[in-house]
């Protein structure tokens, strides 16, 4: 059930002013700001399955994750209208959305790098990153500083059979921190790899990017806040 947010929320913003090719400054704690019109992408598609795994246990955390106070799809308006565009062409397939994350704040992000730095902690390896050591997670790129979800136009989705719920195979799990998850890897199979063009393509179709490492992480391209870093929780 979507809840309204509030008058204001905490956000982190980039400097805007930088030079050409010059480093990309760190983000800046913002004074309070208006909060962006995120909206509940059920309210625009109440039929899309939302699975939000950071809201519980079932992730590679192992717990609820910092900043999520409900099991809710939070994105900017643009980018929920456009998923929402995107379930209802699939829906016409027999195939629709499946939603893992949206908006994620700032202080979720952080927690993860909390967790990635806790080395003793190796709960989830063998079914979230069993080929990679934990110690390698920023280095190869898997966990950061901060993540593009915290604009509020960046899913992490799947497919589903309309039908019946179940998921379609795309050849590995959410979040497995491997080769495998790319988009372009031949090694999960012809039927994992044509799934993942599917869902690609409707992505593109209503404005969304993939991510080369991810095969169900996409961003809307002309997303509405490309220079701010929210923090207010999930609620």
């Amino acid at each position: 059930m979507t809840k309204a947010w509030g008058a204001v929320a905490f956000a982190m913003v980039l400097s805007a002013c930088a030079p050409e090719r010059a480093p990309t400054p760190e983000p800046t704690p913002a004074t309070e700001t208006q909060t962006p019109d995120f909206v509940d992408v059920r309210a625009l598609a109440p039929d899309i399955v939302v699975e939000i795994r950071y809201a519980g246990a079932d992730n590679f955390v192992g717990r609820p994750i910092a900043g999520y106070e409900a099991a809710v799809c939070l994105l900017s308006r643009d980018a929920a209208t456009a998923l929402a565009a995107v379930h209802e062409r699939l829906r016409a397939s027999g195939r629709a959305i499946k939603v893992y994350d949206c908006y994620r704040p700032a202080r979720a992000v952080a927690d993860f790098a909390v967790w990635a730095r806790d080395l003793d902690d190796q709960r989830t390896k063998a079914e979230y990153y069993p080929n990679v050591d934990k110690a390698q997670l920023f280095e190869l790129g898997y966990i950061a500083e901060r993540s593009g979800h915290s604009r509020g136009s960046t899913v992490d989705v799947t497919l589903v059979d309309w039908a019946t719920g179940a998921e379609i195979d795309m050849g590995t799990s959410y979040d497995l921190f491997d080769p495998r998850s790319w988009p372009s890897d031949e090694s999960v199979g012809a039927a994992a790899r044509e799934n993942r063009r599917v869902l690609a393509a409707a992505m593109r179709t209503y404005g969304f990017t993939p991510l080369q490492e991810e095969w169900w992480h996409f961003t809307l391209e002309n997303e509405p806040y490309p220079q701010t870093f929210f923090d207010v929780p999930v609620r």
